[in-house]
């Protein structure tokens, strides 16, 4: 493995998982912005444990341009696990909601893609490194995204986890300051979101 840049080169035998990744992010970005988050992300970088789905961030786009992207996942064999209608399906997206997609036929592994809530999360798409396998190359978010939202947003023991396996593989290029940096952010939004409740 090596980082050169905003790089990762990976030189390894690609998984059944980055096969299916790497096939459905090559339909997907013909037709929008995409990053990877989330757990998909520490499988990706070598840690063993298992996953059902990928979550990936989409840049919000029009109605027109999601119904050439959904029909060309038909077409290459993938179903959505929410709807049938691509009117529906994009009405999912624009409230907020993740829609899944799968190989037709199965329900796992599947993508589960969203549209950016807010301004944190717009944010992916501007600090972001690349993945390079030898079937392709995927885009996730930031190391140091990954490790603050997995230890001070989601938090469970297998994101601590996570976040833990990044730090040890890539400990002489993370930047610490973005980490606490994220982590500010992470706890206003807990606030906002707190005051918005009450």
């Amino acid at each position: 493995m090596q980082f050169k840049g905003n790089m990762i080169i990976l030189k390894r035998v690609p998984s059944e998982l980055d096969v299916f990744s790497v096939e459905f992010l090559t339909i997907l970005q013909k037709h929008v912005d995409y990053v990877v988050i989330s757990g998909y992300v520490s499988i990706l970088l070598g840690r063993t444990r298992a996953t059902d789905d990928i979550d990936v961030f989409i840049k919000k786009i029009p109605q027109e341009t999601f119904v050439k992207l959904y029909q060309e996942l038909q077409d290459k064999g993938f179903w959505c696990l929410n709807a049938e209608s691509e009117n529906e399906i994009f009405s999912y997206l624009e409230e907020g909601l993740a829609v899944r997609f799968a190989k037709k036929g199965k329900s796992a592994p599947n993508f589960e893609i969203k549209f950016p809530k807010d301004a944190l999360d717009e944010e992916t798409f501007t600090n972001f490194i690349f993945v390079k396998l030898s079937i392709g190359e995927i885009k996730i978010s930031s190391l140091e995204r990954q490790i603050a939202f997995k230890r001070y947003y989601l938090r469970s023991d297998k994101d601590c986890e996570d976040a833990l396996h990044i730090e040890e593989l890539f400990k002489e290029e993370i930047d610490y300051i973005k980490v606490n940096k994220y982590k500010e952010l992470i706890e206003q939004r807990k606030e906002q979101h707190d005051g918005a409740k009450k």
